[in-house]
């Protein structure tokens, strides 16, 4: 499972007694009102992120769809944090326990005149394992604190792919085919409001382009056209262009109507043929650069 995704049957923390042992403590911050009585903010849509945790395709149908993950980035908690309690009223530590990382995160009741804390463990990420694991631990334990809490009431979110949006690795190992999204296929919260009860009362989430690709209150029919080279698509809608520096291909070396999917630039043959069969995915020569 990401370490970003949210266990739905997870409520809020039990409150824990007050850290004991003044030996540790820092200087003693400013005095402020009760933690209790501090309201932590919901999550803006800026706040939100999106993330790919899956790619299927359809047994009936064909089509292939991506299920997506709403998370909240390490940044988010810490400016939330020096928000509500201010920078020198909280601190975070980090302690291992039977071999796990944990997060604490420390912050000053002045009525107790001491410090209470709120702890939760991390997983590793696919990328930088120490340091994944450490941002995970502090986010999770940021939920305890109430921070994002309101991630938990988030819809399941389906949305259609593009054919340029993802690729296929084939089949591994004699199982079911593998899909994969283009490192260029993003998605973003455009809008969320919350209900009383602080849930998740509306979401609209949009790719790139600044497509609708999922309401909560409304069905979003399939996803958009894919880009021609032409300046005006079917039904006179505008499509993207190929960007001004995206290289061109030779006329007689052009396959017919064929674009990269990453930028949307033009694709030969030989381009095409080259970037199957070392990358497995038809790309154009400045985007093999970078792949």
């Amino acid at each position: 499972m990401e370490d970003e995704k949210i266990n739905q049957g997870a409520g809020p923390s039990a409150p824990v007694e007050p850290i004991r042992g003044a030996g540790d403590a820092p200087q003693k911050p400013q005095d402020v009102p009760q933690a209790a009585q501090f309201t932590i903010p919901l999550l803006t849509a800026q706040d939100i992120e999106c993330r790919v945790q899956s790619v299927s395709r359809s047994k009936g149908s064909g089509r292939v769809g991506a299920v997506l993950l709403l998370y909240k980035d390490a940044r988010v908690d810490m400016r939330i944090l020096d928000q509500v309690f201010g920078p020198n009223n909280w601190r975070r530590t980090h302690e291992v326990i039977n071999g796990n990382l944990f997060c604490n995160i420390d912050i000053w009741d002045a009525q107790k005149h001491d410090w209470v804390r709120k702890q939760d463990v991390g997983v590793e990420s696919n990328t930088e394992k120490e340091k994944g694991q450490a941002s995970d631990a502090f986010k999770r334990a940021g939920f305890n604190v109430g921070i994002g809490r309101e991630l938990y009431t988030a819809p399941f979110i389906y949305v259609e792919l593009a054919d340029n949006e993802f690729y296929s690795e084939g089949q591994q190992n004699g199982r079911k085919e593998v899909l994969r999204c283009y490192p260029s296929t993003r998605f973003t919260v455009s809008q969320v409001a919350y209900n009383d009860r602080r849930e998740v009362c509306d979401l609209v989430i949009v790719d790139r382009t600044g497509a609708v690709r999922f309401d909560m209150k409304r069905k979003v029919e399939g996803p958009p056209r894919a880009p021609q080279n032409a300046s005006q698509g079917q039904g006179g809608q505008t499509t993207r262009q190929a960007p001004q520096n995206a290289p061109q291909a030779q006329n007689n070396g052009q396959a017919a109507g064929a674009v990269c999917p990453s930028c949307g630039g033009p694709i030969s043959s030989a381009e095409q043929q080259y970037s199957l069969k070392k990358y497995g995915r038809e790309l154009c020569r400045a985007c093999q650069k970078n792949a």
